[in-house]
């Protein structure tokens, strides 16, 4: 797709031929002359550049250029300006224009500014998306679940993320401790900043201090270069050490340093360096049976166990299976290309009453499978794993629930819950979701209890 660009000057003609010039390179253009006009160009169109000439009546180049850095921050604004203006030109340059052409110019020097504004501009557009796509990804909205249980997580999150604490979250594997870690960061003053995520168990122990620290050339063999550690990396942001119990002792030792006096040195060297990070750890054993057992430091401990933090396994917050498995199959169907867009309420109610030992990760590759083997647009008891069927890992053992009335009404609040998130709470579109009348769905949700505002709550 070609850019757009907006030409500026009072001189029509000029403006006219600069354009045509400008087109034959392969851009849009837009001449006008004046720079309200220009103005009035940027509020109906979007423009990817502004090549205006400084000398414009009434409302001149430098005034145009400190309207657009204020409304269109990321459009770069080229100014071409008269030889003997160019100090001006150069001020501008300072107070945000991309660059200066003076007069007169050579085409070819007009071609690679404006090649070079655009390159810039892409750039700069770009990083913003995918800053914008990790912070949304990792925002409170992902972390998804209305039980109490997962509330009173959400809650503490939203305690902690805007101060400086040392965060350690505790739960099962599988149960999403990285996905707050993540949004602990994303959601602090630190969310411009590195964050940086480590799994302790991951790393051979004679790897894991170069890994965090870092190394000099010759500290050992096979040290070639420099190499700047996971806690470098960090610097300003949040390093997030997962499986923090299975850190060897001696490493420990270094790790208490770091976080009393702020500085670490790298393998081999003999200088100390400063460093401001933010530690969120991570864990699915009992680090107080650890200590006792003489595997994990208690003065360390209590530096990292500032702020608690439990994530409770699927199986104690079963009312937010159906909410998990919907945002799954959205998230999962979109990837594959396939149109499944929801459940049997058979299906739901194997889920529901399943164990789920490997938790939100065995549930999310559970759903994966069962999109991949769906042959209609939903997912039957049959497009499930047949682990959920084994004799043993249900809560039932004859598969039925011990309280019907319940289940139901379980079941109903979820289907109910997931149809009002995916709609922002717009009860037409939510009941034209479930297939019921907007009045039915009224009657249901207040019989239910759920909170519809902006967000959705029982």
């Amino acid at each position: 797709m070609s850019h757009s660009i907006l030409v500026v000057d009072d001189e029509t003609r000029l403006a006219d031929v600069l354009a045509a010039a400008i087109e034959d390179l392969g851009y849009r253009t837009v001449a006008v002359d004046s720079a309200r006009a220009a103005l009035m160009e940027l509020e109906q169109a979007r423009f990817d550049l502004v090549l205006t000439d400084l000398r414009l009546p009434v409302m001149d180049g430098r005034a145009l250029l400190k309207e657009v850095r204020k409304r269109w921050p990321d459009v770069p604004v080229v100014v071409i300006t008269a030889f003997a203006a160019v100090r001006d030109a150069v001020e501008l340059v300072k107070e945000g224009a991309f660059d200066y052409i003076a007069k007169p110019f050579e085409m070819e020097d007009v071609a690679a500014t404006i090649r070079r504004a655009l390159r810039l501009a892409d750039v700069v557009r770009e990083n913003d998306r995918l800053r914008g796509e990790l912070e949304g990804r990792y925002s409170f909205d992902t972390l998804i679940g209305n039980s109490a249980a997962f509330r009173r997580v959400i809650e503490q999150v939203t305690e902690v993320c805007e101060t400086r604490a040392t965060v350690m979250l505790n739960g099962e594997s599988g149960t999403g401790k990285e996905l707050v870690a993540r949004a602990i960061h994303f959601n602090s003053p630190r969310r411009a900043k590195p964050f940086v995520a480590v799994n302790c168990a991951a790393i051979p122990e004679g790897l894991l201090e170069s890994e965090l620290f870092g190394h000099v050339k010759g500290a050992f063999t096979g040290a070639l270069a420099n190499r700047t550690g996971r806690f470098a990396a960090a610097d300003g942001g949040t390093l997030f050490l997962d499986e923090i119990g299975d850190m060897p002792m001696g490493l420990q030792a270094k790790l208490l340093r770091v976080i009393q006096e702020r500085s670490f040195e790298p393998v081999g060297a003999s200088r100390s360096q400063s460093v401001d990070v933010r530690l969120v750890t991570a864990t699915h054993k009992d680090m107080r049976q650890a200590i006792a057992e003489g595997r994990f430091r208690e003065d360390l401990y209590y530096r990292l166990n500032v702020f608690p933090i439990l994530l409770p396994a699927l199986r104690e917050r079963r009312e937010d299976v159906p909410l998990l498995a919907g945002h799954f199959i959205v998230e999962l169907a979109e990837a594959m290309g396939k149109r499944v867009t929801g459940f049997t309420p058979a299906a739901l109610s194997a889920m529901a009453t399943y164990d789920w030992p490997g938790n939100i990760r065995e549930l999310r590759n559970c759903i994966e499978r069962a999109v991949i083997v769906a042959r209609a647009d939903v997912i039957d008891e049959r497009d499930l794993p047949q682990d959920l069927f084994e004799p043993g890992r249900r809560e039932a053992p004859s598969g039925l629930p011990r309280d019907l009335d319940a289940e139901l009404e379980r079941l109903e609040r979820g289907f109910i819950v997931e149809a009002l998130r995916r709609t922002d709470g717009v009860q037409v579109q939510a009941a034209r979701l479930l297939g019921i009348a907007e009045r039915s769905l009224w009657h249901r949700i207040k019989k239910l209890g759920i909170r519809v505002g902006r967000s959705v709550s029982e």
